[in-house]
C-alpha cells in the first residue's frame, strides 16, 4: 500500500511540476529569424533565386559548420517572407538544426510551395513580426538575430527607426542583405544607396553588419557568408577569414547619414500610382 501511494504520488509530482526537459529549456546558440522580401517588384524568378540560396546556404558546409562549432552545437530558425505591412507569411516555423539532416529538413519545407508575393515594402512590419516570433520560439539562444534581406526601402508602416530601436533594446540583432538588383516589376522606388540605408536605418544591435548583393549571381554566395558570419560571430576565427577573403562588411554606422523614410517620402510624391513595391 504504502509504494503504492508513493508511486501515485511521484507521478503526480512530475505530472504537475515543470519539466525541467520541456523545449522552452532547450538551449540553442542562436534564434535566427530569416526575413525574405516578396514584394511585387521581385520576379518570379527573382523569388525562386532566393529560396535556391537560402537553402543551398543551409545546407553549405561551412554553414554546418559554423553551427557545430557553437558552444551547444546547434541553432533555431525560422524562414519568414514578407511584403506590406499586414503581409507575413511563415513559410518555416521554428525548427532545430543541429545536422545536415535537419538542414535538409527546413529545406524541404522551405520548397514545398512556390513563393507568392504581395504589393509594398513594409521593412518595420517584417521586423515587428519576426520580433514578436522571438516569444513563441519556445527556445532560449545566447543570441537573437533578424536577418532582413529587401530591395528597396520601407514605405510603409511605422518608421523603420522606431521599430529597430525596440528591437535592439530588447537584445535582438538586426542583420541586413540589401538587394541592389534592379529588378522586378517596377524600378520607381529604388534608391540609389540601398546600402547605405540599410546599414543607417535598418541595421542594428551589438555587432550587426550587412552585406549588399549587386547581382543575383552574387546571392547564394552573400546568403552563404552572412549565415557564416552571424552564427559565428565577429570574435571567430571564421568570422576573419571571411572577412579577409570576401570584403567588405559593413557595420552599423553611429551617426546615420541616410534619410531613413526617403521610402515613405517617395510613396507620397509619386502618389502611390504603382502599388508595388
Amino acid at each position: 500500500m504504502f509504494r503504492t501511494l508513493t508511486a501515485l504520488l511521484a507521478v503526480s509530482a512530475a505530472i504537475l511540476a515543470p519539466s525541467g526537459v520541456s523545449r522552452a529549456d532547450e538551449q540553442v546558440d542562436v534564434e535566427l529569424v530569416l526575413a525574405v522580401d516578396v514584394s511585387l517588384s521581385m520576379s518570379t524568378d527573382e523569388l525562386e533565386i532566393q529560396r535556391h540560396g537560402y537553402a543551398a546556404a543551409l545546407t553549405h558546409d561551412n554553414v554546418l559548420q559554423a553551427i557545430a562549432d557553437g558552444a551547444h552545437g546547434k541553432i533555431a530558425v525560422t524562414y519568414v517572407e514578407w511584403a506590406g505591412s499586414s503581409w507575413q507569411r511563415v513559410i518555416v516555423p521554428w525548427t532545430v538544426i543541429a545536422n545536415r539532416a535537419d538542414a535538409e529538413r527546413v529545406v524541404a519545407q522551405m520548397s514545398a510551395h512556390p513563393p507568392d508575393s504581395a504589393r509594398r515594402t513594409s521593412i518595420s512590419g517584417a521586423l515587428a513580426f519576426g520580433g514578436d516570433l522571438f516569444a513563441e520560439s519556445a527556445y532560449q539562444g545566447t543570441k537573437r538575430v533578424i536577418d532582413i534581406s529587401g530591395d528597396g526601402p520601407n514605405n510603409q508602416g511605422a518608421p523603420v527607426t522606431l521599430v529597430r530601436d525596440e528591437l535592439v533594446r530588447q537584445g535582438i540583432i538586426i542583420n541586413g542583405l540589401p538587394l541592389m538588383t534592379r529588378g522586378g516589376f517596377s524600378g520607381g522606388y529604388d534608391v540609389n544607396n540601398l546600402d547605405r540605408y540599410y546599414s543607417d536605418c535598418v541595421i542594428g544591435g551589438p555587432g550587426a553588419f550587412m552585406i549588399p548583393v549587386n547581382d543575383w549571381t552574387q546571392f547564394p554566395e552573400a546568403i552563404r557568408r552572412k549565415l557564416v558570419l552571424e552564427l559565428a560571430g565577429p570574435a571567430s576565427p571564421q568570422w576573419a577569414a571571411e572577412e579577409a577573403l570576401y570584403p567588405p562588411v559593413v557595420l552599423a554606422q553611429d551617426k546615420p547619414a541616410s534619410d531613413c523614410e526617403i521610402g515613405e517620402k517617395m510613396w507620397r510624391n509619386r502618389g502611390g500610382m504603382l502599388d508595388s513595391r
